[in-house]
């Protein structure tokens, strides 16, 4: 069984230990596969995002380098990749297609016995929204370049108010005008994953080099399909049907210029993300990556860990996955939730991974696409998952 309790720690590469935080970020970047030695060299040196891509290189006083990503993705493919295609349990398996085709709306399951090397899918190859979900993948692509060297979870990281996003930002009723909110990778990650806080992972997203990097991680990692988003401004504006503004982030300024929208502009962006979502990801993939987190093929032991820990003390959604674990299991997990519309939502997800008392462990990911259930009976289908879970491994 998984230590949960057993905590990552900040290792240093000796060829990047002095350098400050942005320049190791910057340095580690330059260093994935697909850089061309010109492309590394004008990076190193500060120039080469600005020159390549057209925009400038945003330095930070507080040790932020925002990198815009470059056009190729890492392709080194990790040492084990696990397969999960042993003979799945039969009434495990009916309850589950029996779930969501009673369910209205678009919705997908998927279950792995991660010990067991089996999987229960209905509907789970279908591509939905992950909203906040995908947060997993921003702190597993930090927590790689911790693995690597190039960041320690202890390292300074300062929350200001040009990195304010929209909607859910917790964080920034702590942002001091003149001085922000000093803080650690540890704490903005933290935040991120058990308070779902945009503003931290946005500002944990620019840390690593922006989407393509997260990008990157995933295909470096065999994760299959999961996309990532352009970032929670640009993905919340497109859902609404805006063009982002900065001032969106303060205040109300952003449901005021979405309310002033012609009722057929908002609906047709809602219409086309849910039906192409940008961030979209596959229930049975992102099953098979917690179970292969799990299984220590994602990041190192410590890493691991760390994140499971993080994932098990999450404060969000109690009543959807969470609400029917027993007692003496451990869950941890991440939830997701996009934009209501006419009674729709376009995303309501829970993804964790759930331990039985003996130790065996499973990961679970249930999304609700798009439906115009209410609440209570989204968190229904959630909890009846978890439910029959338990009752097979009895």
């Amino acid at each position: 069984m998984t230590n949960f309790s057993q905590l990552a720690t900040s290792r240093r590469n000796p060829g990047t230990g002095g350098l400050p935080l942005h320049r190791r970020a910057l340095r580690w970047w330059a260093d994935q596969p697909g850089f061309t030695d010109l492309q590394r060299a004008m990076t190193l040196g500060g120039l080469g995002p600005a020159l390549l891509m057209g925009c400038a290189v945003a330095g930070s006083a507080h040790g932020v380098l925002v990198i815009p990503a470059h056009g190729s993705a890492a392709a080194t493919a990790p040492a084990k990749v696990s397969r999960f295609d042993a003979p799945a349990p039969q009434a495990l398996s009916e309850t589950v297609e029996r779930l969501v085709r009673n369910f209205g709306g678009k919705a997908g399951v998927s279950v792995v016995g991660v010990d067991d090397g089996w999987m229960v899918s209905a509907n789970g190859n279908t591509r939905m929204p992950q909203q906040s979900v995908s947060k997993l993948w921003v702190t597993m692509t930090v927590l790689d370049a911790v693995d690597q060297g190039h960041i320690g979870l202890d390292d300074p990281l300062t929350i200001t108010e040009a990195d304010f996003t929209v909607f859910h930002q917790p964080i920034a009723a702590l942002v001091k005008k003149d001085v922000g909110y000093r803080s650690t990778v540890r704490e903005i990650i933290r935040r991120a994953m058990t308070m779902s806080d945009n503003t931290c992972n946005d500002k944990l997203l620019r840390l690593v080099g922006g989407p393509q990097a997260v990008r990157s991680f995933i295909q470096r990692k065999q994760l299959g399909a999961i996309r990532f988003g352009p970032g929670e401004r640009l993905l919340q504006a497109g859902t609404a049907g805006l063009e982002w503004k900065p001032e969106y982030s303060r205040g109300n300024a952003f449901a005021l210029a979405r309310s002033q929208l012609s009722p057929n502009v908002r609906l047709a962006a809602f219409e086309s993300y849910v039906a192409d979502p940008v961030d979209g990801a596959a229930p049975s993939a992102i099953a098979v990556a917690l179970a292969r987190l799990q299984k220590g093929e994602l990041l190192s032991p410590s890493s691991t860990a760390w994140l499971m820990s993080v994932m098990q003390s999450s404060h969000t959604g109690r009543q959807r996955l969470r609400g029917a674990v027993p007692p003496g299991w451990q869950f941890g997990h991440k939830t997701g939730t996009g934009q209501d519309l006419r009674g729709r939502t376009a995303g309501y997800n829970d993804v964790g991974l759930l331990v039985a008392p003996d130790g065996r462990t499973y990961s679970v990911a249930v999304m609700i696409g798009d439906t115009r259930r209410p609440i209570p009976e989204r968190q229904g289908l959630m909890q009846a998952v978890v439910t029959a879970l338990v009752a097979n491994h009895r």
